[in-house]
């Protein structure tokens, strides 16, 4: 049966009017950037002036551009490797405590942030890590751990295990298996456990905050240290270019990896 046109024009209408309520702050944020706002750079007339106060704070945006690249590429990387290979040993293989060590993976979700970063920090200093981006990626990808490893578990189950057998058959071993045949098909999950570990790690502010110093800032670190002007005056203008910073990559890389996310996030959800 044909949904009248007019049910359909409706149901754009208000399809168009949800976007904008999501993206109106978005909005409004990248024209506040640029507009006059006492108290800030741009006092007076429209024009950029946010933007240089943001590039020339203390170490330079340059220099926390950078350290969230390092802390965001560390996240990605071991998210995907570590997540892939406990998923793939979760779902593939039968061993004693399995069950038990994929429930504790999961356990970490209901440990708060605060209760672990003080320990971390201390066990940090021992073995060399601490006040290092490394160490910063690390601790996003512990946290990252649980979702990511129950998605690329999901993933797995739903594949049959008719492939990686006739690959057995055909002299492959499980790692030949899982990186020729398997990888392949779990590409979309991976793309949305790097998706996800970005995200947390290009906006996390709580870990940055207690394992590193003003030198290895990320920048939403610094843009909190920023806003804070002479006698209490929060400078919005340059707050906002902030915003407008870090909402540029993740806009940029959910849009080009949305096809993959949709598709990975579904298969990592709903098993079968």
């Amino acid at each position: 049966m044909t949904t009248p046109l007019w049910k359909r024009v409706i149901a754009r209408i208000l399809e168009a009017l949800l976007a904008l309520i999501f993206i109106s702050p978005l909005i409004w944020v990248v024209i506040s950037s640029f507009s006059p706002q006492p108290g800030s750079a741009q006092s007076k007339g429209w024009g950029v002036a946010n933007y240089l106060t943001l590039f020339g704070y203390q170490e330079g945006l340059p220099k926390y551009l950078f350290n969230s690249i390092i802390v965001s590429l560390v996240a990605v990387v071991f998210s995907v490797v570590v997540c892939t290979l406990a998923g793939y040993s979760f779902s593939r293989f039968d061993y004693p405590g399995r069950n038990l060590g994929f429930m504790v993976t999961l356990s970490i979700l209901m440990v708060p942030y605060a209760s672990l970063l003080i320990p971390l920090m201390v066990w940090f200093k021992d073995i060399g890590l601490n006040d290092t981006l490394l160490g910063v990626g690390l601790v996003i990808t512990l946290f990252q751990l649980p979702m990511s490893t129950f998605i690329m578990r999901n993933a797995f189950d739903a594949i049959p295990k008719d492939m990686e057998e006739a690959a057995m058959v055909d002299g492959c071993n499980s790692f030949q298996a899982l990186f020729k045949i398997l990888v392949p098909v779990v590409k979309p999950s991976m793309v949305t456990v790097g998706l996800l570990a970005f995200l947390e790690a290009w906006n996390n502010f709580m870990i940055p905050l207690y394992l590193s110093s003003s030198a290895k800032s990320t920048l939403p670190l610094a843009m909190v240290n920023m806003r804070q002007q002479t006698m209490g005056v929060i400078d919005y203008g340059a707050t906002e270019a902030g915003v407008v910073v870090l909402l540029i990559p993740c806009a940029i890389l959910f849009l080009a990896l949305q096809k993959y996310y949709v598709k990975g996030f579904m298969a990592g959800a709903v098993k079968g």
